[in-house]
């Protein structure tokens, strides 16, 4: 049978589809015969795909077998969570886990595993993106530390990785247990890296696309910008204010750097942010 579909200009559909059944009872038994043969299916595709999935779950949680060193940001920013941890006293192995599975794999690689075209030029239908939808599930519950209870009820893309999920936390787990164990990065390093960094990338920064970025932005919201300026100029004359009149600041129990900072802080993030949107490879 084939309808129209806006996508592929037609949509094929195996045997049956579901609603031409006027009989209840015929409906179901065709549905159920009709899951039953996509279910094979799937099984099949599945292992055909099999070894691309584990080849990417392994090159991402390896430090091994990446084909290049492991970025000392990573490192960095993996060390600076387990220094707040010890801080703040937080042992709990789940709570730090938690911790760089949101910093990293979370929010960075499932990003790019379900909108590859954010890094290739390529086109993603609806087909591709249910399929690349499942692999990013499976990755995320690879990253967590909860125990999924599943059963017959349970939704086919949950099913069909249960088995490998524990694989693949084991191989989570190892890979921030083998980053902390590597040589921690200094503050001059990570400088170091980071100026490098800047300087190979300097030619793909387009500085006169970024004013246009930013001013466009500006544009858009002139009347909030505006606000945070006059907000800076209020807080600048406040200060002068008090120190005019000898009034030490500890008396009012107001600290304006700290606002001033703030203010700062929100109007470059909104700019990075509006930056970041227009150009993902920066």
């Amino acid at each position: 049978m084939i309808t129209p579909d806006l996508e592929s200009g037609t949509k094929l559909w195996h045997l049956v589809k579901n609603h031409d059944h006027l009989d209840q009872r015929e409906g179901d038994r065709g549905s159920k015969m009709v899951s039953e043969i996509y279910l094979t299916r799937l099984l099949a595709t599945k292992g055909t795909l099999q070894k691309f999935v584990d080849d990417l779950f392994e090159t991402i949680f390896s430090t091994a077998h990446r084909g290049s060193a492991l970025p000392l940001a990573i490192k960095y920013m993996f060390d600076f969570l387990d220094e707040q941890a010890d801080k703040h006293q937080i042992h709990d192995y789940d709570v730090r886990h938690t911790w760089k599975s949101n910093c990293l794999p979370l929010r960075f690689w499932v990003n790019v595993i379900k909108n590859p075209q954010f890094v290739f030029d390529i086109h993603k239908n609806s087909i591709t993106d249910a399929c690349l939808s499942v692999v990013a599930q499976t990755f995320m519950d690879s990253c967590s530390t909860s125990e999924h209870k599943l059963g017959k009820d349970s939704p086919s893309n949950k099913l069909l990785y249960a088995k490998d999920i524990p694989n693949y936390k084991s191989w989570v787990e190892r890979y921030y247990s083998d980053i902390a164990k590597m040589p921690a990065i200094s503050d001059q390093d990570m400088s170091a890296y980071l100026a490098e960094q800047s300087r190979l990338h300097l030619s793909q920064f387009n500085s006169m696309s970024a004013l246009h970025e930013i001013y466009s932005y500006i544009t858009k919201y002139k009347d909030e910008v505006a606000l945070g300026h006059s907000l800076v100029h209020m807080l600048n004359g406040m200060k002068s204010s008090i120190d005019y009149w000898g009034t030490p600041l500890e008396t009012y129990h107001v600290r304006i750097e700290p606002l001033l900072t703030a203010l700062w802080i929100i109007i470059m993030i909104s700019i990075y942010r509006v930056a970041t949107l227009c150009h993902p490879q920066w």
